[in-house]
């Protein structure tokens, strides 16, 4: 068994790695932390692992109680993974960060766009991306995982095969993107309050969103990304728009592009169809569609996935299973849940 411990694992995407590691069957979580729960069943703050985990506890981040397991996840903020993961790497067979502290190459970047200088070059260095689909030949054997962003993985989905293709262009293109309230974390807040954001639907870092420069490393493209927070708890709908490059394409020919790329990929689901985020629901799949509009000249490409599950903690299960040689499915569903 591959013993598991989760640092964080009172959030959100915490709750979200607890629930797939008692569905996987080659993992056995030996610790699970979250400072502020500390001393609180997990049962206790999340009935919906009762039966999973009736006697485990929340406990304090000491680095003895984590050293020797296989993987260690970290779904704390990124300031405080910058903090604990060098602690861990070297001790732990790999580190898997859901934060933001290892996702960008250019670590001059982290002042702009998160507020705080990156003390960590040689780590930031050796940080592997944990998009399978796109780093899969990265990942085995990797001590440190930057698991990416929600928006990044729709975006980046459904971006990057039209434009290593060459069909799109790598300028202007834009990101409209969707998110349910769950992107904000369990933190208390006024933008994340039922009566804040029932009936509501805006948008918001409009220009300055941190994903920002993040998409633009994985896709190659110069981004505009607007996200906007909708009245669900879970899903991403990204609509994306580029410029064709060369000849005209067809949507015929985008979505056979697309379903080429993706033909081995256990979690992708090329399809006319437009997207649904309740389609996604619980799953690590992401849905995609395009279309070429021959009137405006646009190419529309279309993601939908669950935030917190490929978007997050799915994501990273899926990174764990290609590092670790397990079935890249273990654990994993790709069937929604529905209604």
């Amino acid at each position: 068994m591959v013993k598991v411990g989760i640092i964080g694992a009172s959030g959100y995407t915490g709750a979200e790695l607890l629930r797939l590691c008692a569905q996987h069957p080659s993992v056995e979580v030996v610790a699970a932390t979250g400072d502020s729960q500390a001393g609180t069943l997990a049962s206790h703050l999340y009935p919906s692992l009762a039966a999973a985990y009736p006697n485990l506890v929340f406990e304090e981040f000491t680095v003895d109680r984590f050293t020797g397991l296989d993987v260690v996840f970290l779904g704390i903020p990124h300031e405080a993974a910058l903090e604990i993961a060098p602690q861990l790497v070297g001790k732990v067979g790999c580190v898997i960060d859901l934060s933001a502290a290892y996702r960008l190459k250019d670590s001059s970047l982290y002042p702009t766009w998160y507020g705080f200088d990156h003390t960590q070059p040689e780590l930031l260095a050796q940080a592997v991306y944990g998009l399978p689909e796109l780093y899969r030949s990265q990942l085995p054997g990797a001590q440190l995982i930057a698991t990416p962003g929600c928006y990044v993985t729709a975006a980046s989905l459904a971006l990057t095969p039209l434009v290593r293709a060459g069909l799109v262009q790598s300028q202007g293109v834009i990101v409209d993107a969707a998110s349910g309230v769950s992107g904000a974390g369990r933190a208390l807040k006024h933008g994340s309050l039922f009566s804040t954001v029932d009936e509501d639907f805006t948008a918001y870092g409009l220009l300055d969103h941190r994903h920002t420069p993040e998409i633009e490393q994985v896709t190659s493209a110069q981004v505009l990304f607007t996200p906007h927070l909708a009245p669900m708890n879970r899903g991403i709908l990204a609509t994306c728009y580029a410029r064709p490059q060369g000849d005209a394409p067809t949507t015929a020919s985008l979505l056979a592009s697309l379903a080429t790329f993706y033909k081995d990929e256990p979690f992708i689901v090329v399809r006319p169809q437009v997207p649904s985020t309740k389609a996604t629901l619980g799953t690590n799949t992401v849905h995609i569609t395009a279309r070429y509009d021959e009137r405006t000249g646009y190419v529309m490409v279309l993601a939908a996935l669950d935030n917190i599950a490929k978007g997050a903690s799915g994501g990273a299960v899926q990174s764990m299973n290609v590092a670790l040689g397990l079935p890249e499915v273990s654990g994993l569903s790709t069937v929604g849940v529905y209604p």
